[in-house]
């Protein structure tokens, strides 16, 4: 179970007219939302990524004006944990569970968590808020990812796990949010 003392989200890649192009993408932007929102009410870091953002653009900004106060690690190489300032952030947080979410599945965000898994991190992918342009390049990803070890789970379920109680200032906050 996610510990919210111990987790730390990343946030892979929402970018430019990419983002454009996911399946389903309205579902995957309204989830991203509510999970950064609502991880923000619960203090979880975020650790946000861009790929190449001179070639594929900036992150969209219905993501990145949620995230106020925080600049984006700029990568080339696919999986971020290959990205010395990722690690170093991620170190420096001393957190060992991570969720992850972005786009693509099937590139940026199964290469990163499958780097994360094998340096011994505790991974969950929210499988609502990743995306690949194709359906089928999504579920590969997915099922993939889930054969090797990482946890899937979703946007509510992630956040319920991370309340752990229906009371309090955070929950209701956090209930405004997803219903």
């Amino acid at each position: 179970m996610l510990n919210k003392d111990d987790t730390v989200f990343v946030l892979v890649d929402v970018q430019g007219n990419l983002a454009g192009l996911m399946h389903d993408k309205q579902t995957l932007f309204s989830n991203l939302q509510k999970l950064i929102k609502s991880l923000q009410i619960l203090n979880i870091p975020t650790i946000w990524l861009e790929q190449n953002p001179q070639a594929i653009g900036q992150t969209i900004p219905l993501i990145s004006s949620l995230l106020v106060g925080q600049k984006p690690i700029s990568k080339m190489s696919f999986s971020a944990y290959q990205e010395q300032h990722f690690v170093n952030q991620l170190e420096h947080l001393g957190r060992k569970q991570v969720l992850i979410a972005g786009i693509e599945a099937h590139v940026c965000v199964y290469q990163t968590a499958m780097d994360l898994l094998s340096a011994n991190y505790h991974v969950e992918l929210v499988s609502d808020a990743v995306a690949s342009r194709t359906q089928s390049n999504k579920q590969i990803a997915l099922l993939k990812m889930q054969s090797q070890g990482i946890t899937l789970t979703s946007t509510e379920m992630a956040l319920f796990e991370l309340l752990g109680v229906a009371e309090g200032n955070q929950f209701k906050q956090i209930i405004k949010i997803i219903k």
